[in-house]
């Protein structure tokens, strides 16, 4: 399936990631744009380990029309607004993803285009 690239020449990745992935010829791409932390009610939670939960889901839904699932995730980027949501973000992935892990960068901005927004998720699957 998919090929986890860990190289012993560079330092190990901080968390549960992996530095690389490569996808076999033939497989599919998706590309999910950015997901927020919001239902199809217009409800946001309020904690940012609720709002990881959600940004996934959404994630699994789009996945989803492709027949494809979180487990089919080569690469993550995630945005969160301050430094007190990276731990809530990471135990969410962190129970979503076993090892090996995909791909990820975790970035702090300064904001989304609403400020409810603590945490925005992308993901490239491969199916």
């Amino acid at each position: 399936m998919f090929k986890f690239l860990t190289p012993k020449s560079i330092k190990p990745p901080f968390a549960r990631y992996s530095h690389g992935v490569e996808v076999p010829p033939g497989r599919r791409l998706v590309l999910c744009s950015g997901q927020v932390a919001i239902t199809a009610d217009d409800q946001i939670p309020e904690e940012a380990g609720a709002q990881a939960e959600l940004c996934f889901s959404n994630i699994a839904a789009v996945l989803g029309e492709a027949g494809l699932g979180l487990q089919d995730i080569v690469r993550i980027n995630a945005y969160v607004t301050d430094r007190a949501h990276l731990r809530p973000y990471m135990d969410v992935r962190d129970r979503l993803f076993s090892s090996p892990a995909p791909a990820s960068t975790l970035m702090i901005v300064s904001g989304f285009a609403r400020p409810e927004f603590k945490i925005e998720v992308e993901a490239i699957a491969a199916g």
